[in-house]
């Protein structure tokens, strides 16, 4: 029935008393009757050709799957050859006497005499006559034609004696499994399928069925029961071959999301009888929220044999392109762009962070331009294959390799604020959107070159006691404003809490990279917010599954990534050729050929303050203090406002307090300040610690 409403026309027209003897109004329809009819859609056009001859892998995965099929069969028959032989001549008297049984019945018309017997019962004489008359001519001809098969079959198998004896054995042994195959038995026959080795049954609409079935889902096991197109549950194409596997699209009934298939992806494993790393639901981003996209792999993901990488044996990189560094579930190339971005990379340990890690450095000195600060925290050197082309390089976590880290963070800020002048004197036609460009990079005069930084295990300078806070907000600088001005940083923690990875750099990240985790606070961390929610959970890999993650931020939706797997000794290859690029190029500098960073002592914000607060002054107003300063130190408090000040001295322990003073003006007013007894009494406790450490 179609659904009506009452137009507003007709509700202002109706008066408050209705007149009895005018007819009721009409209801307009809601529905407009030209719409078409329910199950009509829009046309789609299928592929001319199938997806697997138009990728390279994909073809390659599929005929590797049916030669091995065909392979296996032929092997499988052919080692059987002299047993199908000796059975189906065992089975040749049988099959003679079938073959001269069958001659006889056709040559004398057997299989007409029912009708000539129903003719007699029936006293039918006219058609008994025609039926005899057709026998008669049907014996005739057939006769002469078994006649004349007989004189030439002798003739022939006689001159083949003569002139060729080695052929007539030949059409012999050929005539005699001939006759072997027609004395088979139909239940028992000699020659039968191969049992081929599968690693999977092959996926159908059946199997698909009763894997959704088994996940538990009220909506789909009732749309499955009664049918699915009610319900909206249809297959929308066939189950194809799909690189090393099967993929099959599905609508889901209403109401469910493919996010909900991914939340079950083990008991939707479970149903279908694969392993859990087979099997890959997803969403279709270039159709409707209820389109699945189940991917079913012959092998688990992390048993698959992956493509080796591109770049392992040659090839130069410009890291303002995409760079292949891994592959998805289909064995398809994935490539991330690393310009323009800040990368976080999270996972529990053992899972493949510090590999992923070092692949996107041995991505960046493939780039003959770009200038390496790679900082192992860890200590144990896995960074260390990439030192001959580092600006800037250290293992470890000792004081020292914190200071040393901190000098060359300190020569990345001022090399920030350069920067960050050189685009804003630079004319508009030549960079308009005050960012470092292509071309930009490549001109040398300008020093605008890209600068790759990656901290591994970056929650140990964080937590640091002296010098975390500083580091951390030199961290979060570069990732806020260094992007933009041809700064990439990459961090790595397999502890990603706020703690750990500073929320103004896990905000800020473009590229997230999250491998096994044990919990949604981690995943989250690591992805961003509401991603576990979303059937995002780098919590359903396994601790097998080394390698593989989550990867968002390139691209509209997250996707499951393995990366290439480069062991030390490949890296170590990758980097002399590297080496070589920078060579050719003039680009081997700082730690690469023994430069360490410029020491610096650094700010000391407490004596500054104090330095510039005089003893006549108990308290003064943050916004002065950070004028102050800035004329004490113009290359460190350049810039600096009241609240830069309340940040700097919070983790002594300081607070602002309200502050009577006098504007320039001469007008009084109560503004936040600190009071100097509270910057002498933080000194003389820090002076403690120190001594008593």
């Amino acid at each position: 029935m179609t659904d009506t409403v009452t137009s507003p026309a007709k509700l202002r027209a109706v008066p408050d008393t209705p007149d009895p003897d005018e007819p009721p109004a009409a209801p307009a329809a809601v529905d407009n009757p030209k719409l078409p009819a329910p199950g009509v859609v829009s046309e789609k056009r299928k592929p001319v050709l199938a997806g697997w001859l138009t990728n390279r892998r994909d073809f390659l995965a599929t005929a590797r799957h049916a030669g091995a099929n065909l392979g296996y069969a032929s092997l499988f028959h052919g080692v059987r050859l002299p047993v199908y032989a000796a059975r189906l001549t065992g089975m040749a008297p049988r099959g003679t006497c079938r073959f001269i049984a069958t001659t006889n019945r056709w040559v004398w018309d057997r299989e007409a005499a029912p009708l000539r017997a129903y003719a007699v019962q029936t006293e039918d004489v006219e058609e008994y006559m025609r039926l005899a008359r057709l026998r008669s001519g049907r014996v005739r001809l057939r006769g002469l034609v078994t006649l004349v098969a007989l004189v030439f079959g002798a003739a022939f198998a006689l001159w083949l004696y003569v002139m060729a004896p080695a052929l007539l054995y030949a059409f012999g042994a050929g005539g005699v499994l001939l006759l072997g195959m027609a004395g088979q038995q139909p239940d028992a026959p000699v020659v039968g399928p191969a049992v081929l080795k599968t690693e999977v049954q092959k996926l159908t609409g059946s199997i698909v069925l009763r894997g959704l079935d088994s996940i538990g889902n009220a909506k789909i096991s009732a749309a499955i029961k009664k049918g699915g197109d009610m319900n909206g549950m249809r297959f929308t194409s066939e189950i194809v071959r799909d690189g090393p596997g099967y993929r099959a699209d599905l609508d889901l009934p209403y109401g469910v999301t493919p996010e909900d298939i991914m939340e079950a992806r083990k008991p939707l494993a479970s149903g279908l009888r694969r392993k859990v790393g087979c099997v890959w639901p997803s969403p279709d981003p270039a159709e409707h929220e209820g389109r699945l996209v189940l991917w079913v792999g012959d092998k688990p993901m992390n048993e698959t044999t992956k493509p080796a990488w591109p770049l392992l044996k040659s090839g130069q990189v410009d890291l303002f392109k995409p760079v292949v560094f891994g592959n998805d579930q289909r064995m398809r190339d994935v490539a991330v762009t690393l310009m323009f971005a800040a990368v976080v990379v999270g996972s529990i340990p053992r899972m493949g962070k510090t590999f992923l890690m070092r692949l996107f450095l041995l991505i960046a000195a493939l780039d003959p331009r770009a200038e390496l600060h790679a900082f192992d925290f860890k200590g144990t050197g896995d960074f260390g294959a990439l030192e001959p082309v580092c600006h800037r390089y250290r293992a470890g976590e000792e004081d020292d390799d914190i200071e040393y880290v901190l000098d060359s963070l300190r020569e990345l800020k001022e090399e920030l604020r350069r920067r960050a002048k050189v685009i804003k004197n630079l004319p508009t036609a030549r960079c308009p959107e005050s960012k470092v460009t292509p071309e930009l990079a490549n001109d040398r005069s300008l020093g605008l070159h890209p600068i790759v930084a990656g901290f591994d295990e970056c929650q140990v300078p964080f937590e640091h006691d002296e010098h975390g806070k500083e580091i951390e907000a030199i961290c979060t600088d570069l990732v806020k404003r260094g992007p933009a001005l041809g700064i990439v940083t990459l961090f790595g923690t397999q502890r990603p809490d706020a703690k750990s990875l500073p929320t103004g750099i896990s905000a800020n990240a473009v590229l997230r990279f999250c491998l096994k985790v044990m919990g949604q606070p981690a995943n989250d961390m690591v992805l961003g917010t509401s991603m576990y929610k979303a059937g995002y959970r780098a919590t359903m890999f396994s601790r097998s599954d080394r390698g593989i993650c989550w990867m968002a931020g390139e691209g509209d939706d997250p996707r499951i990534v393995a990366s290439a797997f480069v062991d030390a000794v490949a890296a170590g290859t990758v980097v002399a050729r590297a080496r070589k690029l920078r060579e050719e190029y003039g680009n081997v500098t700082g730690h690469a050929i023994g430069q360490a960073p410029e020491q610096t002592s650094g700010a000391d914000i407490l004596a500054d303050v104090l330095a510039v607060v005089p003893a006549d002054e108990k308290a003064v107003w943050c916004e002065r203090i950070a004028t102050r300063l800035a004329a004490l130190r113009p290359e460190t408090y350049e810039g600096w406002k009241g609240e830069n000040v309340t940040s700097a001295l919070k983790p002594w322990g300081i607070k602002p307090g309200q502050v009577w003073g006098q504007t320039d003006a001469g007008d009084g007013k109560n503004r936040r300040g600190i009071e100097r007894a509270n910057i002498t009494a933080a000194i003389t406790r820090r002076d403690a610690d120190r001594a008593a450490a």
